[in-house]
């Protein structure tokens, strides 16, 4: 057996020859090394975070640009004109009403005045401006104006 490990040592050395060969060994202990090394090593941890402090991406505590800040100032505008125009509309339908609530009384009065049989031409105006002013509010009052 020996013999045969002689011939197959004989053999690699007829292939490779002087510093070649130790150049070969060389880089091959090199690998051993540093395998070793990597072996030996625990593995890396990331570090445990303090859990006392929240974690903030960085995205979180990014300062807005200036398309940001132009967008949050048109929102805030276009918020701003939508409470305007909600409250402009809630005192119109407050003063319609007040107008309805008035006029009705007139009508009431008006019609316990007339005879069963008849109606006066005013009586009639009145009862169509109510009307009016009555479909005025319920229109006011299902508008909504999209702050969008």
């Amino acid at each position: 057996m020996q013999r045969n490990s002689n011939r197959i040592d004989a053999h690699a050395e007829g292939l490779v020859r002087g510093p070649a060969r130790r150049w070969i060994r060389g880089a091959a202990g090199v690998a051993v090394m540093a395998t070793l090394i990597a072996v030996a090593q625990p593995p890396q941890q990331s570090p445990t975070p303090n859990p006392d402090l929240p974690y903030l991406r960085p995205e979180a505590n990014r300062l807005p640009d200036k398309n940001d800040q132009m967008k949050l100032n048109s929102d805030q505008v276009k918020k701003e004109h939508f409470d305007a125009a909600n409250a402009e509309r809630k005192k119109q339908i407050a003063d319609d009403t007040a107008k309805l609530l008035e006029l009705a009384t007139e009508l009431k009065s008006e019609v316990d005045k007339t005879s069963k049989d008849t109606l006066s031409i005013n009586v009639i105006r009145k009862a169509e401006s109510i009307e009016k002013l009555a479909k005025g509010v319920k229109d006011k009052m299902k508008l909504t104006v999209g702050a969008g």
